[in-house]
């Protein structure tokens, strides 16, 4: 999964797989999260967002089921 860097104080890169749906956040702290069954809208909406961790905060982190992946 290609991830992109973004612009937050929070997240640093996000990554979007459309066939198995999988959201892929890794954070500054160097941690990294897979977020299940994410439609591609959420992926979109997110890195068009002005606030990517108060859109991944309101619309995606208690939303979908996840894992830590390190």
């Amino acid at each position: 999964m290609n991830r992109m860097p973004v612009c937050s104080s929070n997240i640093r890169y996000i990554g979007y797989d459309p066939e198995s749906k999988i959201l892929e956040l890794e954070f500054h702290s160097g941690s990294i999260y897979q977020y299940y069954e994410a439609p591609e809208n959420i992926y979109q909406s997110i890195m068009r967002s002005a606030s990517k961790g108060s859109y991944f905060h309101n619309y995606t982190k208690s939303r979908h089921s996840y894992r830590q992946v390190r």
